[in-house]
């Protein structure tokens, strides 16, 4: 397959005002995305959301220029979530959908993600498409034929209502306490209405946004925030999402965290009890070895793929099951949504709670991970580890090592010119031998 110049792992992120992050290049994108999308004969619209970042309004305005300019009608949907946009690009019958944001980064960076008609991430051929039409000069249509612009208002409300009707009519949160952590991000309109409107008592922080302060010590990537906010306020729970909402981590009662690996646990165990879970679970090569091995002590299946929640899908509509996800947070419920949601996710772990009338402590203790160890070992250039038959005969002797009950894995990062090593397993200082024995064969073995 063509390497893709400007696509990485989830759409096109970098730092606001270097390439490709420009309005000159989100001009040239959008009439790119335009052409790629656009069906002769048919009606085409693409809708745009973003987060709460102030450079959104710069990309915003040269997205919409460029899609007119390919004679593409526009929705504005303003800042909403990330799978708000999956959503209502299926709802609008939308050619595609783009969001402007780059998740859990600070707001000195932004990046644009896509959605296809069906609100599923693109897929490798598609990427492809967009950038073979980058490499062409824009050429705008007749005057006659350029796309026009609106202002969707009831977006946010279209997709409360989506939120709520992910679980069944008679699931309600009365008498629980909830903090919302929104990240000063894309769900701080929706999230505490959605909860609220379920029943909860609702407290809420980081729901304050300037531009500037999107993910900043708060949300899921810093807890501590949430946590506090818990303890002080004497709450049943804390959920914390990411700047575009399609992540979500919890805080338990007394304080510990609750990623999205034992979200996934608590989600899967309770749908097996009640006979829902259709099918098996997918994780990726990160899922700590400890949900693997409480899943099949139950008889579910558990299969992993590659990081990152497109492979996830990939894998689930393969497979015909429904649920999957990622340490981050980042869970994908076919049977609910298009794409990761943290919103869904969230009441997915609350449906789970409520039917199961026990704590979400009781529910998470029900697996125990396993210790971990990652060592990241930096390359000059980005290989392939198992390309080396001394570090796959290195891997095998550690694995050999380390047993059934423990597991080792070397990945070339997708970003960053590193190798990470990972081992786990049941005894912790076997596996930080094995893990550091393995990142200096690799650290002699790079290019």
């Amino acid at each position: 397959m063509t390497e893709r110049k400007y696509f990485g792992t989830d759409g096109i992120r970098g730092r606001v005002g270097e390439s490709p992050i420009t309005p000159d290049f989100m001009l040239h994108l959008g009439w790119a995305v335009g052409q790629a999308f656009k069906r002769d004969g048919q009606p085409n619209s693409v809708l745009i959301g973003k987060d709460t970042r102030l450079s959104g309004y710069m990309f915003e305005s040269a997205l919409e220029s460029g899609l007119s300019a390919a004679g593409v009608d526009v929705k504005l949907l303003g800042p909403m979530p990330t799978p708000a946009i999956a959503y209502l690009t299926r709802t609008f019958r939308a050619s595609a959908g783009i969001v402007i944001s780059a998740s859990h980064n600070p707001h000195e960076d932004n990046g644009i993600k896509f959605f296809s008609a069906a609100g599923t991430k693109l897929n490798d051929g598609l990427e492809t498409e967009i950038e073979r039409w980058l490499d062409k000069p824009v050429q705008v249509c007749e005057p006659s034929a350029l796309g026009k612009a609106f202002r969707v208002d009831d977006a946010p409300g279209r997709y409360v209502e989506f939120c709520k009707s992910t679980v069944p009519n008679e699931f309600t949160l009365e008498g629980m306490h909830i903090v919302l952590d929104c990240a000063h991000g894309a769900t701080y309109q929706v999230a505490p209405k959605v909860f609220h409107e379920l029943g909860a008592r609702v407290s809420v922080i980081g729901a304050d946004p300037d531009g500037l302060n999107i993910n900043l010590n708060v949300g899921s990537t810093h807890l501590d925030a949430l946590r506090r906010a818990v303890a002080e306020k004497g709450a049943d729970l804390g959920i914390a999402f990411d700047g575009d909402g399609d992540r979500v981590l919890m805080i338990d009662r007394d304080g510990t965290e609750v990623d999205g690996d034992e979200l996934l646990f608590v989600i899967a165990s309770q749908r097996h009890r009640a006979g829902t879970l259709k099918g098996g679970v997918v994780g990726t090569l990160m899922t700590n070895l400890g949900v693997e091995l409480a899943l099949l002590d139950q008889g579910i299946e558990f299969e992993r793929v590659k990081v990152g929640d497109r492979y996830v899908m990939e894998r689930l509509v393969q497979n015909g099951w429904m649920l999957g996800g990622e340490g981050s947070g980042h869970l994908v419920l076919r049977d609910c949504t298009s794409t990761g949601d943290g919103i869904v996710s969230a009441l997915q772990v609350l449906l789970a709670v409520r039917q199961s009338g026990k704590t979400l402590t009781d529910l998470r203790s029900a697996m125990t991970k396993l210790p971990q160890t990652m060592i990241n070992v930096r390359v000059g250039d980005r290989f392939d580890p198992f390309s080396r038959p001394d570090l796959a005969a290195a891997v095998d002797r550690a694995e050999a090592k380390l047993g059934t009950t423990g597991r080792v894995l070397l990945r070339a990062s997708g970003t960053e010119p590193l190798i990470r090593v990972m081992a786990e397993g049941q005894d912790e200082a076997m596996i930080r031998q094995v893990a550091e024995e393995l990142a200096e064969k690799v650290s002699l073995s790079r290019p």
